[in-house]
């Protein structure tokens, strides 16, 4: 299959140390230590995102970095980080992408490739830090968790190349 190409937009960039969605959602969700949002992640393949709570964590290596498209979040007014996905894109439909598809993302400094592994299926959380609702409104558009296969930088702030080779 021939790669296809097109401009898209990276929204937004999480990264946080802890995993905040624990215990019984009406509880709310645990602080993050310090502020999650970053205008630039640094990606080092097999690993995740240096400085996020499943960097080289050997039960998430194939799922070290979440995607989500701002367009599964658009129904409500909420910050696209709320979802807690790594990568927040718009104009890409992560969520077609098929399970070992590699798809790839140039912000300016270069591809960085990913390979698919599975869909980052909503919670209950949902429901709670979004809205009512939220939780079945984002069944199959939830996201897709990936396995980073080059270092490299993603920023946000400028159009951004996604290659997807499936």
């Amino acid at each position: 299959m021939a790669a296809r190409r097109a401009l898209i937009e990276i929204v937004a960039l999480h990264v946080s140390p802890v995993h905040a969605f624990e215990g019984r959602p009406p509880d709310g969700p645990r602080p993050d230590p310090g502020p999650v949002s970053r205008d630039h992640v640094v990606v080092r393949a097999g690993l995740g995102i240096v400085g996020d709570r499943y960097f080289n964590h050997p039960a998430h290596r194939n799922a070290a970095v979440t995607f989500i498209a701002a367009e599964s979040l658009a129904a409500w007014p909420v910050d696209p980080l709320v979802a807690r996905r790594n990568v927040v894109v718009r104009g890409f439909d992560v969520d077609s992408l098929p399970r070992g598809a590699v798809f790839g993302l140039d912000s300016g400094d270069g591809v960085v490739r990913f390979e698919v592994h599975r869909p980052a299926s909503p919670c209950a959380w949902m429901d709670q830090v979004i809205a009512p609702g939220a939780f079945r409104a984002l069944c199959g558009r939830g996201g897709i968790r990936c396995v980073p296969l080059d270092d490299g930088v993603l920023r946000t702030g400028k159009p951004a190349l996604a290659i997807v080779s499936a």
